[in-house]
């Protein structure tokens, strides 16, 4: 069964950009946001109210079969954000904006439990540290045609990610200052595929 690695940080921190590098240089099994390809993520732009909810739903059960299409593999593979950063993070912040209602909150809630309650939770969670006006900066200038949250919502995303990384356990969590322009993360990147490597080997 192939070990799940998680890349989480802020929406511009730059989780794609290490997951492609992890991938390339160690060997990982990819599993990417595919953010052009989701069927209601073009609509949700569109129409916040409305499609928010299938939106969520699509992305949370897509992370779902990302990890179990992972864990049926005989390699080691890495997601770009995840299921718990697209519920803890994204889907929250989407509740906390009204583009969805308590019901449907709780609706999504139910559907990561219960998918969490069938696949084990990951190995390592790998948390992407810049200061966020670092962020701010490569989020304007990455120029992705669809995006849902806006500049000033990633003060608010970055704390709802704070919060969901201090309840983790400090034992599988690895902290990667991304903060640095350097592009090709050469001065973290061999250590933290060491890193990711030793926790194969001790969780295999």
């Amino acid at each position: 069964m192939g070990r799940l690695f998680i890349i989480v940080g802020n929406s511009g921190a730059g989780k794609t950009t290490l997951t492609h590098l992890l991938c390339e240089k160690g060997g990982f099994k990819p599993g990417l946001e595919q953010i052009g390809e989701r069927p209601f993520q073009r609509l949700f732009s569109e129409n916040l109210q409305r499609y928010a909810l299938p939106n969520q739903f699509d992305y949370l059960l897509f992370r779902a079969e990302q990890e179990l299409e992972i864990r049926k593999s005989v390699a080691d593979g890495i997601l770009d954000g995840g299921l718990e950063q697209d519920f803890a993070v994204f889907t929250r912040h989407f509740f906390q904006k009204g583009y969805l209602n308590s019901a449907e909150y709780s609706l999504c809630e139910r559907l990561v439990d219960v998918l969490r309650q069938s696949l084990p939770p990951p190995e390592r969670v790998v948390v992407l540290h810049a200061p966020l006006d670092t962020i701010a900066a490569r989020y304007a200038r990455r120029g992705r045609p669809l995006e849902i949250a806006r500049l000033d919502d990633l003060a608010e995303l970055q704390r709802l990610l704070d919060a969901w990384v201090a309840e983790q356990d400090p034992a599988k969590v690895i902290h990667i200052n991304a903060g640095d322009e350097d592009p090709n993360y050469s001065a973290v990147l061999p250590g933290l595929l060491d890193q990711l490597k030793q926790a194969s080997r001790e969780d295999s």
